[in-house]
């Protein structure tokens, strides 16, 4: 491929990431009325270490989940084979188009080609399924592919209480993914406690409370403008007193001055750890895959102001372009842990690459003849 084309997929991927910017404004209205999910009352009680609950129950809420991405990658394959007449530098541009079109990202969608190339050059393949069974084969790769750092379980204190502490911009489903999680570990028999930290947004302390009255599950708040670290600072002294076993703090998403979010979360996490030696163990972003790049240039910006251990990719089954997380974890090495599949409060589930890639390519993956 030219070096030309090459600048114009860039220059696509990047006008791509402008206007999935728009869609923010979208999932801030949806953050405001996302407390209302109905707690399921049907997850059974297991050990929280134990991430995968009844592995049927995990597979069916990845198929539902994913149905849209499943669906809409499917029309684009049927369309780059839409008059195949064999393999040119123009198909390899077309395939480009469509990994990016599916928010794999640029240099992923570059890496895709290249192995597609090599593979149909060095084996001589041909036949339009075969292609099209490579493709698929190279991007399974990529998904189930460990990296480096790949843990997607979270991390406990070995003893005392777990402190977990959630960023990201406003509008991603970062309080709602605190509330569901809270009713997930609640059910397994731990006793949870929530921060309200983000006193700058508007209704984010009701909404936080919110999910801890359907949880039933306590909430330490203060007043809005107050200082988080304050807040987390009660919240943490609550958990040793009364022998919590997880706290689940909410923390302000503004990205306008990064300087002041650096402060403020630098802040909390000496707060926490002088409290509680090896805290926090989780540093969790939440990130809304139906921005696509919009959510990478957010990670990188979190990446650079904390140190972020591992990934929550909310409203998967909103977007029909499920490359976010291939992105995710190949370009910037961090773990998926948990993916909101559904709207119910069970319906965000631990991050499994393998169930991911059937639920998102298992109409592909045919037998060739």
């Amino acid at each position: 491929m030219s070096l030309f084309g090459r600048r114009k997929k860039k220059k696509l991927a990047e006008q791509q990431a402008l206007e999935q910017a728009e869609t923010q404004k979208q999932a801030q209205v949806e953050e405001q009325t996302a407390a209302k999910s109905t707690v399921s009352e049907s997850e059974p009680k297991v050990g929280p270490e134990t991430l995968t609950s009844q592995p049927e129950e995990e597979v069916d809420r990845y198929n539902r989940g994913l149905e849209k991405s499943r669906r809409t990658f499917g029309q684009k394959l049927t369309a780059l084979f839409t008059n195949f007449n064999g393999v040119d530098d123009d198909f390899y541009d077309d395939l480009e188009e469509t990994l990016i079109g599916a928010d794999v990202g640029f240099d992923t969608a570059v890496q895709i080609s290249d192995e597609v190339r090599e593979e149909i050059e060095t084996n001589h393949v041909s036949g339009q399924k075969e292609i099209s069974n490579l493709i698929v084969a190279k991007l399974v790769s990529l998904y189930t592919r460990n990296g480096t750092k790949e843990d997607n379980h979270l991390v406990f204190a070995t003893e005392g209480p777990s402190v977990f502490l959630f960023v990201g911009v406003n509008g991603v489903g970062k309080t709602t993914s605190i509330g569901k999680l809270a009713a997930r570990f609640k059910k397994r028999g731990k006793k949870v406690l929530l921060a309200a930290c983000d006193t700058f947004r508007a209704g984010a302390i009701e909404q936080l409370q919110e999910w801890g009255k359907r949880d039933g599950v306590p909430v330490v708040a203060g007043p809005e403008k107050s200082d988080p670290a304050a807040i987390v600072f009660d919240a943490v002294q609550k958990a040793k007193k009364e022998d919590y076993d997880l706290v689940l703090v909410d923390t302000a998403g503004r990205l306008q001055n990064k300087v002041n979010l650096m402060k403020e979360l630098d802040k909390m996490r000496r707060v926490i750890t002088r409290e509680i030696p090896h805290a926090p163990q989780e540093i969790l972003l939440v990130l809304d895959a139906t921005t696509g790049q919009n959510a990478m240039n957010q990670a990188k910006v979190f990446q650079e102001t904390t140190d972020v251990t591992g990934i929550i990719l909310t409203k998967l089954d909103g977007t029909a372009k499920g490359g976010i997380v291939l992105a995710i974890r190949n370009q910037l090495h961090l773990s998926v842990k948990y993916v909101g599949l559904g709207e119910q409060v069970d319906d965000l589930s631990p991050f499994s690459p393998q169930e991911f890639v059937d639920g998102l390519f298992s109409d592909f993956l045919e037998p060739t003849k």
